[in-house]
């Protein structure tokens, strides 16, 4: 073995025991492991649960508010005779008195200027933006892992055309070498074909970087440490028949969730703006109060008293207060306008780039494929007029440049195919 060769035989080796322990994931497990563990659906799963508890508490509004409160106190008089503030009794000077009370009291608001409805609203409009959240950070979250999950997969493929390319350098050395012995070619022949294998080689430990890398970034993704092999699938090569165009964007207007979080945001201000102007108008408010009181003056009999009350609140003039609350509402729901607007515009855009990208992919596959029979079949005639004295090295060398290319554009082509389909599922917030 050369001394050359070394360093790369005993890395292979070294990593051959690692790499069979390595833990392998189809790409259905790799999402469903990575929804658990990453911090974005995570936070969007805590969003739905405070958006649920917001609409609660706009619920909650239209409900009267109850409190109990019990005491216990021990009162003394000095001088003249003072009214205990817990009974109400009328207490000699120089003397102590005991008492115990419990009261209950209860109040609602009747009216408050159309305040809850318009909480009610934004409440709502809360949550529907919070679970079409939710539906756009999971897409989005598989988005990520499905193209980390096709940088390992497209990594191990091209290492396997890496491994095809330097055995085929190999083999043409050793042609070139025995034809330099057999005195049929000149030193030149082998020290190219030479030059050959040792880019090959290179491109191989490359490779092999890139797949290191990308099993590593796959196994953070789904709560790994180390590596995860990306389990490969023979429904990753089927061409489908292409969606229709104007369905496709019909169904993306109407659902995306991008579109459905920005749209409910806007809804939810909208609702807001209402809220801030039920300041211009008067609170109307029932409140009820029982509560029974004993003391050790009068044997701690219980004596009950009862009050209800009916209160209206009119605020005339606030210092402006009212008027900046409503226009920073209103500023956000500006805003928030745009926003649904410009991603409606971002939405119909990227759609039109990820079809357009997925119609090129296509074509790209059947390009590509024909490039790789083409140019195996061309190495095999420059090898035989190799062989045969009736061409040169060059010309064996660059058709086994140009197939080694070939292969690799297939791989390339295969994997934008399938990148561009991951986009416009997530764009449109469903499988294809």
């Amino acid at each position: 073995m050369p001394r050359s060769l070394a360093p790369i035989v005993l890395a292979l080796s070294l990593a051959a025991p690692a790499a069979a322990q390595e833990r392998a994931v189809t790409l259905t497990e790799a999402i469903r492991l990575a929804e658990r563990t990453q911090p974005g659906v995570i936070q969007a799963q805590s969003g739905i649960r405070t958006a649920a508890a917001r609409r609660r508490n706009a619920l909650g509004s239209y409900l009267p508010s109850v409190t109990a409160t019990s005491q216990a106190s021990e009162f003394f008089s000095e001088g003249a005779s003072r009214i205990d503030p817990v009974t109400g009794q009328l207490t000699t000077g120089n003397s102590s008195n005991r008492s115990l009370s419990t009261s209950l009291s209860a109040s609602v608001d009747l009216f408050t200027g159309f305040r809850r409805g318009a909480e009610m609203r934004a409440a709502r409009a809360g949550q529907t933006a919070a679970e079409a959240g939710l539906v756009d950070a999971r897409f989005q979250q598989a988005l990520t892992t499905t193209n980390q999950f096709f940088d390992a997969l497209a990594a191990a493929q091209l290492m396997r055309v890496r491994e095809a390319s330097v055995r085929r350098a190999e083999e043409q050395l050793k042609v070139s070498i025995n034809k330099l012995r057999a005195g049929s070619a000149t030193r030149s022949d082998s020290l190219r074909s030479r030059v050959t294998l040792g880019n090959a080689r290179l491109e191989l430990i490359r490779t092999t970087t890139d797949l290191a890398a990308a099993e590593a970034g796959l196994a953070r993704l789904v709560g790994e440490t180390g590596r995860v092999k990306a389990a490969d699938d023979s429904a990753f090569y089927r061409l489908d028949a292409l969606p229709d165009t104007a369905a496709l964007r019909a169904e993306a207007e109407a659902r995306s969730p991008r579109l459905q979080s920005t749209r409910a945001g806007a809804e939810a201000a909208r609702a807001n703006v209402r809220a801030s102007k039920s300041a211009y108008w008067p609170s109307l408010t029932l409140s009820g109060n029982t509560a029974w009181n004993a003391s050790r003056a009068n044997d701690y009999d219980l004596l009950n008293q009862r009050q209800v009350s009916l209160g209206l609140r009119w605020s005339l003039f606030d210092r402006f207060d009212r008027e900046l609350a409503v226009a920073e509402r209103a500023a956000s729901l500006d805003v928030a306008d745009a926003e649904a607007a410009d991603a409606g515009r971002a939405v119909a855009a990227e759609l039109t780039a990820r079809l357009a990208e997925l119609d090129a992919a296509r074509a790209e596959i059947e390009i590509t494929a024909t490039s790789v029979v083409a140019a195996t079949e061309d190495l095999r005639v420059q090898q035989e007029r190799y062989r045969l004295g009736a061409s040169t090295i060059v010309d064996v060398l660059t058709s086994q440049e140009a197939l080694d290319q070939a292969e690799v554009d297939v791989v390339v082509a295969r994997f934008n195919h399938l990148r561009a389909r991951a986009q416009l599922e997530a764009l449109i917030g469903r499988t294809l």
